[in-house]
């Protein structure tokens, strides 16, 4: 009988494995052609299938809690789960979350965005079970790529010190994490992982508890099994951390998984349970080339070839400018956390291999490194996407700027990013860089642009730097010569509108809206947002006596709030509106969506501007592309 979300466990549980296996193909396919529609997260997904499936076969995730790490391979857990229709609205601006979502579906355990952190909210999880007297299992999945994270080994170490009864779910799909050694030891692998074996296991563990003398023994062959594993099998480290481990097995083998899950769900002790798979399958380009189909736009599902070709953007720019100047200056490296490809290092990297660093998902390890570097001389930039950086914040105070290191920040993704939704938008960079002393915030608002402030941050600042640019290509504009911190784009005299990066597009547009209902509108452009030096700003309110702020971040420690608290210290009296993405996390949808619906694009800063001087707004002004909200 199917529950109000629409998931059958009775009938997914009473499958066959034939059955399941049918199940598998029929759900690769409506993934390969949903995503070819919608564009997400592709490869990871093809690759978790049968885990999923076999998952879902053992346990009931509306009452067991299964928590995804990071989350990319969560699609055929929606489609389980009563979402299978409304895969076609995944990303899409009032439609599914790309990642799991708790207000999305009670299947969906916890917010799952950002790396390694899984196994440390599943121990949480199961310890709130033990304390509150309730029955229920915990799962945790993860890939391989979040064991680079040190967040992942302080949950794996809680976990087996907790000794509470949970699965870790390791989904290695391309790094060894330690490898076997020789035929004996995938031969003792294979042998511990057979039912019968398993089988005898429990009994034993079971009638072996039932004296003291059988528990002497049963600890005293489980020592001697264990000195005879350690040696010859990968599992030292997990066990040592209190796990009982099991694997590497088959991830594609959805029956040898479903009868392992259901072994592991009644061990009642930590369980690892090591899966390979690999990365794309069923979907040849996607396993020819995993990286690629990692993150993917629309694309034909026969070729794998995109609908639209990309045009050049920001993390292309900037990784040509970088480049450049590591041929001037041998001092310059690069350094990221797991995001060589997505932040467009690889020309840099070609060239200069030797000062080219990937220290996995571990942006706090990149910036401590980084700080080391410029500690003893070399000039680090470390690119990282807004919301990633997010995790380093206490190692760009304590470890750069309490010495005022030379660090430079390339963060990219920043503002909004679009349909990859809360847990992604770079709404947050703009406060917390402020709040770091000594720190300089360049913002970009062109490819031109972001070259030239990347020099200066590179070769003229001396302390900690950060150049902030957004996902995608340039708009309309092309470059502010001045070179100073602020540039005054138009003249005007009754409204100023003061903005910076790409977002200097819509204030322009705003202008011109206001210019043809009367409204001269002077546009401030702030090419250095910290340390914020206002006196342009101030200047122009003076006479306007009204100012509108545009920015894509959040309102708290905006420039808009910081420039207020100058007019008031100033004692200039003004109208303001200051527009922003508000207090609130902002939901996934195109940039072009999310700009209409937050009152962030042209039409809605006009709209915004003219309430700021009591008159009314003409019609057919406004924007009605914004969607649902």
């Amino acid at each position: 009988m199917a529950d109000k979300e629409g998931i059958n466990r009775p009938l997914l549980a009473e499958l066959s494995d034939a059955q399941a296996v049918q199940l598998c193909a029929r759900l690769r396919e409506e993934l390969i052609e949903d995503v070819s529609q919608t564009g997400g997260h592709l490869a990871s997904n093809l690759g978790a299938v049968e885990l999923t499936v076999a998952v879902h076969r053992v346990f009931d995730t509306g009452r067991d809690r299964l928590v995804f790490d990071v989350g990319h391979q969560c699609y055929p857990h929606k489609m389980l789960t009563g979402r299978r229709e409304l895969m076609r609205t995944i990303r899409q601006l009032g439609g599914l979350s790309g990642f799991p979502k708790p207000g999305e579906s009670k299947h969906d355990a916890f917010i799952a965005g950002h790396a390694s952190n899984s196994v440390a909210v599943a121990v949480g999880m199961a310890r709130a079970r033990t304390l509150m007297g309730e029955d229920y299992h915990v799962l945790a999945l993860l890939g391989d790529g979040a064991l680079t994270g040190g967040l992942a080994y302080e949950g794996l170490s809680a976990a087996g010190e907790s000794k509470e009864p949970m699965i870790v779910i390791l989904n290695d799909n391309g790094m060894s994490i330690t490898p076997n050694v020789g035929g004996v030891a995938e031969y003792l692998a294979r042998q511990r992982l057979k039912p019968q074996y398993l089988t005898f296991k429990k009994m034993y563990r079971r009638f072996m508890g039932l004296t003291w003398l059988g528990r002497r023994i049963h600890r005293l062959t489980h020592r001697l099994k264990k000195a005879v594993k350690e040696s010859m099998l990968p599992s030292s480290m997990f066990e040592n951390m209190g796990f009982y481990y099991m694997g590497p097995v088959d991830g594609h083998d959805v029956g040898g998984l479903t009868r392992l899950l259901g072994y592991a769900k009644d061990c009642g002790e930590p369980v690892l349970l090591h899966v390979r798979t690999v990365k794309g399958k069923g979907f040849l380009p996607a396993e020819a080339n995993p990286d690629a189909f990692h993150g993917v736009g629309p694309f034909h599902p026969v070729s794998g070839k995109p609908r639209s070709p990309g045009g050049p953007t920001f993390s292309g720019a900037f990784g040509d400018a970088l480049t450049r100047l590591g041929r001037e200056d041998g001092r310059v490296c690069a350094v990221t956390a797991a995001m060589l490809t997505g932040t467009g290092l690889e020309r840099f990297q070609n060239e200069f291999p030797r000062r080219c660093f990937d220290v996995g998902i571990a942006e706090e390890c990149a910036v401590a490194m980084a700080a080391g570097m410029a500690k003893q001389g070399m000039i680090p930039v470390f690119a990282v996407y807004s919301t990633f950086l997010q995790r380093a914040y206490d190692m760009l105070l304590h470890d750069v700027a309490l010495t005022g290191l030379h660090v430079v920040l390339a963060v990219d993704r920043a503002g909004l990013v679009g349909e990859d939704g809360e847990t992604h938008q770079g709404v947050f960079d703009v406060a917390f860089l402020d709040s770091v002393p000594g720190m300089t915030v360049f913002a970009p608002a062109s490819f031109a642009e972001l070259e030239s402030m990347l020099r200066r941050a590179v070769l003229e600042i001396s302390g900690p730097a950060a150049v902030r640019y957004p996902r995608g290509g340039e708009g309309g504009f092309r470059e502010d010569r001045s070179g100073g911190p602020a540039a005054v784009l138009r003249r005007g005299t009754d409204v100023t509108l003061v903005s910076y990066g790409p977002m200097i597009q819509e204030a322009l547009e705003a202008a011109r809206l206001l210019e043809a209902q009367g409204v001269q509108a002077e546009v401030i452009k702030l090419n250095i947002i910290t340390p914020l030096r206002p006196e342009p700003v101030l200047e122009s309110v003076r006479r306007t006596g009204a100012l509108v702020t545009a920015e894509d971040c959040v309102p708290n420690g905006s420039v808009g709030a910081r420039l207020a608290r100058s007019l008031e210290q100033e004692g200039i009296g003004a109208k303001l509106a200051l527009c922003t993405t508000g207090a609130r996390f902002t939901p996934h949808g195109s940039v072009k969506q999310l700009r209409a619906l937050l009152k962030l694009d042209g039409a809605g800063l006009y709209e915004q501007a003219m309430e700021v001087l009591g008159r009314e707004a003409a019609s057919g002004c406004g924007n009605d592309t914004a969607g649902p909200g």
